[in-house]
């Protein structure tokens, strides 16, 4: 197809080849969060003082009443399955630059105790019990290191 006169290439700018390494922090909550998680197999949320919604990870203010909050509370390590999807396509680990071997189960994630989901992967791809309704378990890695995957998956129980 023929550019007309006055039409523009379209352009796209890339980062180049540089690795470009940063850093950010997590704030106070989540540090705390990751800190339980790394330092004593815990997970942790917040509750809300005015309707007493538990948040999953931690976070500074209640996105239904819009207040402070401070109370920590400590979770199971066991929940239900809210959402879930079969992933068969691989992904690289922005992480570690590992890819992820295909197929695997990621699910939407209420821990007893919480009023929101945790995102995570499990380690089951059968469609006859890897479904809503699910009970999971938290299966945590050897050696953590204050990082979210310090979970390696939930199990189902």
């Amino acid at each position: 197809m023929e550019k007309k006169k006055d039409e523009k290439e379209l352009l796209t700018i890339g980062s180049g080849d540089l690795y470009q390494p940063y850093s950010w922090s997590v704030g106070h909550y989540g540090s705390k969060f990751l800190h339980e998680l790394k330092d004593h197999k815990k997970l942790l949320g917040i509750r809300c003082p005015k309707c007493n919604k538990v948040y999953v990870p931690p976070r500074k203010v209640c996105g239904k009443c819009y207040v402070a909050m401070d109370e920590f509370v400590e979770l199971s390590d066991e929940g239900e399955i809210y959402a879930c999807t079969i992933i068969q396509f691989g992904f690289v680990d922005p992480g570690t630059g590992i890819q992820r071997p295909v197929p695997y189960g990621y699910a939407f994630i209420k821990l007893d105790g919480a009023d929101t989901c945790l995102s995570h992967f499990v380690d089951s791809t059968d469609p006859e019990k890897f479904k809503v309704g699910a009970r999971v378990k938290a299966v945590f890695e050897e050696k953590r290191k204050g990082s979210i995957v310090d979970i390696k998956h939930f199990t189902l129980i």
